[in-house]
């Protein structure tokens, strides 16, 4: 059995990201995988540095890794490379992630700025379709607006998913998540605030949603 896990929005939590990644290996009993990281690596939480650090390391031999931009990513990379938005950025939760930095934005690396800004939007595979907020179903896979993908929020129990595709993201966060319909799950569950992060684990033969969870917990903000 091949399986892709998917993790959601860590915002600083490299507590939460350490865990589960060893929870991952575990779970995969030997066998290499797919880990899908569903962006949104900084602000909010304490350890932005260390998590952007993280991912850009990798993870385990012989396993895919794919890193996608979320939308604080964007807002982080969008402040550093326009000062007139950095008031913006901050009132976001960048100024946790400049003080994981050492206080001064100005220390932050340009080659974590460039990490972020070149991360890809969306990964998919043969049943499904990751993204960090959404899709328009109304439109081509390729005209897809990277607003929507970053910025996309879903009506409160919307079931649809993509030309018969699962989506899978985060992005809407809601703490007693994930929120499972049968054309897409939300996978945000808070974790920054909540200490509770909850990893998708699917199966790349088997069409729909999550065939298991990988779950961590830590102490909540």
């Amino acid at each position: 059995m091949s399986l892709t896990y998917a993790i959601p929005d860590l915002h600083g939590r490299f507590d939460l990201l350490c865990d589960a990644l060893a929870r991952i290996k575990d779970h995969a009993a030997g066998r290499a995988a797919t880990i899908v990281a569903l962006g949104d690596y900084v602000n909010k939480g304490p350890d932005s540095r260390q998590v952007v650090a993280r991912m850009r390391a990798g993870v385990f031999d012989g396993w895919r890794f794919v890193c996608l931009k979320g939308n604080h990513d964007a807002m982080m990379v969008e402040a550093l490379r326009d000062r007139s938005k950095m008031g913006g950025w901050i009132e976001k939760g960048g100024d946790t992630t400049i003080k994981s930095y050492g206080g001064d934005p100005a220390a932050i690396p340009e080659a974590d700025v460039a990490w972020l800004d070149g991360l890809p939007l969306m990964h998919t595979d043969a049943h499904r379709i990751f993204v960090h907020a959404g899709l328009d179903p109304e439109l081509p896979l390729d005209a897809q607006a990277e607003h929507t993908l970053l910025w996309k929020r879903y009506p409160k129990g919307y079931k649809g998913g993509f030309g018969g595709r699962h989506v899978v993201h985060g992005h809407n966060s809601f703490a007693q998540g994930p929120e499972l319909y049968e054309g897409r799950t939300n996978l945000d569950t808070l974790a920054w605030r909540t200490g509770r992060l909850v990893t998708g684990v699917f199966d790349d033969a088997r069409p729909g949603g999550p065939v298991d969870f990988v779950v961590v917990r830590g102490a909540p903000a």
